[in-house]
C-alpha cells in the first residue's frame, strides 16, 4: 500500500508542479486538487467503502459523527437520482464519474438531542478524508453544491434534522480533453491566498 500511494503523491506532484508552500507540509496535502475529468470507469466495492472508511475516523465533537453519505455507483437504479439532481454544468463532466455522493450532517447530538453547532464542521472534517484518501490513490474527487439541495432532501427522503451538504463526484482521473474547452483550460490546481490573508494573531484584523 505504501508504495502505491508513494506512486499516486509523485504523479500529483508532476501534475501540480505550480504549487509551492514557503513552510513544509505533507505532500498528499500540499498536492490534492479537485479534478473534472474523469475516464468513466467503475471503481470496485472495496475502493468505495475505503474512501468511506477514511471519512468515519475523522474527528467530531462529543464523537457525535454527525455525517452520512448517500451514494450511487454508475450503471446501476440508483444513478440517476443522484444524477438528476446536479446543475446542466455539472451534469457535462460528472456524467464520466464512477460514484455520486450527496453528504448529510444530522444537526443534533444523538446522546441528548441537543443542536450541534459544529455538526456542519465535523462533516467537512469527514469529506477531507475522504478527499485525501482519495487523492492517494490516484482517483479524482471532485466536491459541488451546484445541485438541487431542496429536491435532494425530498427524493432522497433525508429527514429535517439532516442538513445537506454537498455533492461528491469521484472517479479514475481522465485527459482533460474529455473536457468542453471552457473546463479544460481550468483543469489545474489552482493556488491558495497567502497565509497573511487568513492567519490573525490575538484578534480579528481586516
Amino acid at each position: 500500500m505504501t508504495i502505491s500511494i508513494d506512486k499516486s503523491i509523485e504523479q500529483e506532484q508532476k501534475d501540480a508542479t505550480t504549487r509551492q508552500s514557503p513552510y513544509k507540509v505533507n505532500p498528499l496535502i500540499l498536492h490534492r486538487w479537485s479534478p473534472r475529468s474523469m475516464t468513466g470507469e467503475e471503481l470496485n466495492d472495496d475502493t468505495i467503502m475505503s474512501l468511506f472508511e477514511a471519512a468515519r475516523w475523522a474527528p467530531s465533537s462529543y464523537n457525535n459523527q454527525p455525517w452520512r453519505f448517500i451514494y450511487a455507483k454508475k450503471n446501476t437504479p440508483y444513478w440517476d437520482k443522484l444524477f438528476n439532481l446536479l446543475a446542466e454544468p455539472n451534469k457535462v463532466w460528472t456524467k464520466n464519474a464512477a460514484v455520486l455522493v450527496v453528504i448529510i450532517a444530522r444537526k443534533n447530538f444523538e446522546h441528548n438531542e441537543k443542536y450541534s453547532i459544529t455538526h456542519q464542521f465535523d462533516a467537512g472534517a469527514a469529506w477531507e478524508n475522504l478527499a485525501l484518501e482519495a487523492s492517494s490513490r490516484g482517483l479524482a474527487v471532485h466536491a459541488m453544491q451546484g445541485f438541487d439541495y431542496q429536491q435532494a432532501r425530498t427524493d432522497l427522503e433525508i429527514p429535517d434534522n439532516f442538513d445537506v451538504m454537498a455533492m461528491i463526484a469521484i472517479g479514475r482521473k481522465g485527459p482533460k480533453e474529455n473536457l468542453p474547452p471552457q473546463l479544460q483550460e481550468r483543469e489545474q490546481p489552482n493556488d491558495r491566498k497567502p497565509l497573511t490573508e487568513v492567519v490573525m494573531e490575538g484578534q480579528f484584523r481586516k
